[in-house]
């Protein structure tokens, strides 16, 4: 069985570790390959990081219009290896074939936002502020920084960020979650193909030594992390403390509201997409479903919808969602949902002992429908990352948002309408960094911020867009005198 190797100063090397974790297929329990997992991961990090940072120091004065030149290279690489890439992320993440293809669309797209980098990373100029003085900021580098990347989106996530880091003229080391390494290997096999210098891009394997060891190391500048919200105030907390800038996606619990006078179809559509897309395993995943002033139609129309959908190996296209990513993880969704019987809730659907003929030993949970969650329960409040859908029934779009406004998540916030003014009301008053209108997952386009609020996110500036510009470089202000004979006239 193959141990995968860390890719530093543009060579595959074996890792410092002997130890090894097991990178499995959810569906099928098929050991993949075998991932380096212990403490001497972290030699193979300071191995990293030194490499960086000697190779930082002639990329980060390469003229940004050179710097980008390669990203072209890796869109065109990543658009004629799609369709690999997507099976290898369907292969060991579980989700189907088509949310892995439109997964590897949005990395594209992020690649092709950073081209513009020349023109994000433009200089502010003020002429003659005073008698022969000017003033301009510029924007420079920050040095070697770092992503610590989750298991829902191997193949997209990274590419909130590296793009743009190295077009800013930083080092990058990415670690990938050790549960789905192997889009990333693929992915870093073509970054050998684009003409970049040594050890200005980096791979290292591990778990939780590798990342301490990244949040820890003195010549790292910059750390960014998607995953649990525990997590991220861990990264943010111990980053931060070390001087780093730091920015730090967490976990969710989306609610979505739907009124009397929305499109009920289009609306469960929609609904039920975001829900059970990605088993449930996103971050922007509908959880908690507010229905105003329903008669029971909307109620049913879900119901119906979510027993419909097919489930089972994401290689077969017929199938519309997956496993969810272990079986730890697969035993906690269902002990959530028994914990919601217990405290009263009504199990409307019960996604539990999924058996999938011919993959009987794969993660599976259906979808799933609870009702009469207690509004001051826990799991009403818990991320459950799984298929569950929780109904809540309240009378008024005020009563809405009042719920919306109690969470401590707030990653996204959706409402399904024909009212100009319920929408212009719920799009300000709801306390969320992602809003949808008629939307069911409002996940930004990469030339805006992945926003998030809250226990959503630590930190200030988001991936992707300018955000990802301003968080990859640091501002310079200048303020020069220029000639001395000039000045002298005024």
């Amino acid at each position: 069985m193959e141990i995968l190797s860390n890719y530093i100063s543009n060579k595959w090397v074996s890792s410092k570790e002997s130890n090894t974790t097991d990178v499995i297929n959810p569906a099928t329990q098929e050991v993949l390959a075998k991932v380096p997992y212990g403490s001497g991961t972290a030699t193979d990090v300071d191995t990293a990081v030194t490499a960086a940072h000697e190779a930082y120091k002639q990329w980060s004065q390469v003229p940004v219009m050179k710097r980008v030149q390669p990203l072209y290279k890796l869109k065109q690489l990543l658009e004629e290896n799609a369709e690999d890439l997507a099976r290898t992320i369907t292969m060991e993440c579980g989700k189907s074939l088509a949310e892995s293809r439109g997964e590897l669309q949005r990395a594209i797209e992020n690649v092709e936002v950073a081209c513009g980098t020349p023109m994000l990373m433009q200089s502010e100029f003020s002429e003659n502020i005073a008698g022969g003085v000017d003033e301009f900021m510029i924007r420079q580098s920050l040095g070697v920084c770092a992503c610590i990347a989750p298991f829902n989106f191997p193949g997209m996530i990274p590419f909130w960020f590296l793009p743009y880091a190295i077009a800013c003229g930083n080092a990058f080391i990415l670690k990938p979650s050790e549960k789905v390494p192997l889009t990333m290997m693929k992915v870093f096999k073509l970054i050998e193909q684009i003409d970049l210098p040594s050890g200005i891009i980096s791979l290292v394997h591990g778990g939780k030594e590798t990342v301490d060891a990244l949040l820890d190391h003195p010549k790292i500048k910059a750390i960014s992390f998607v995953g649990s919200s525990k997590i991220a105030q861990y990264v943010y907390g111990r980053g931060a403390a070390n001087g780093k800038r730091v920015q730090a996606q967490g976990g969710a619990k989306n609610p979505v509201v739907i009124l009397p006078d929305a499109d009920i179809d289009m609306s469960v559509q929609i609904v039920t997409d975001s829900v059970y897309g990605c088993a449930g395993q996103r971050c922007l995943a509908a959880s908690n479903i507010i229905t105003v002033g329903d008669n029971g139609s909307i109620k049913e129309a879900l119901y119906e919808a979510a027993k419909k959908r097919t489930t089972g190996y994401g290689l077969d296209e017929s199938m519309e969602m997956g496993p969810v990513i272990s079986q730890e993880s697969k035993s906690r969704v269902e002990y959530l949902i028994g914990k919601a019987e217990a405290e009263g809730a009504k199990v409307l659907l019960d996604g539990r002992k999924a058996s999938i003929s011919g993959f009987e030993n794969g993660n599976f949970i259906r979808p799933t429908i609870l009702e009469g969650l207690p509004l001051g329960g826990e799991v009403i409040k818990t991320e459950i990352f799984g298929p569950v859908m929780s109904l809540i029934q309240l009378d008024t779009v005020d009563a809405a948002l009042d719920f919306i406004n109690s969470n401590n998540y707030g990653n996204m916030a959706c409402l399904f309408t024909s009212s100009g003014a319920n929408a212009r009301k719920f799009r300000s008053q709801a306390n969320a960094g992602n809003i949808g209108i008629n939307i069911g997952v409002a996940a930004p386009m990469a030339q805006f911020p992945f926003s998030g609020w809250n226990d959503s996110f630590f930190g200030d500036l988001h991936g992707q867009g300018r955000h990802a510009i301003e968080f990859f470089t640091q501002t310079k202000v200048v303020v020069e005198r220029w000639p001395k004979e000039w000045s002298r006239k005024f």
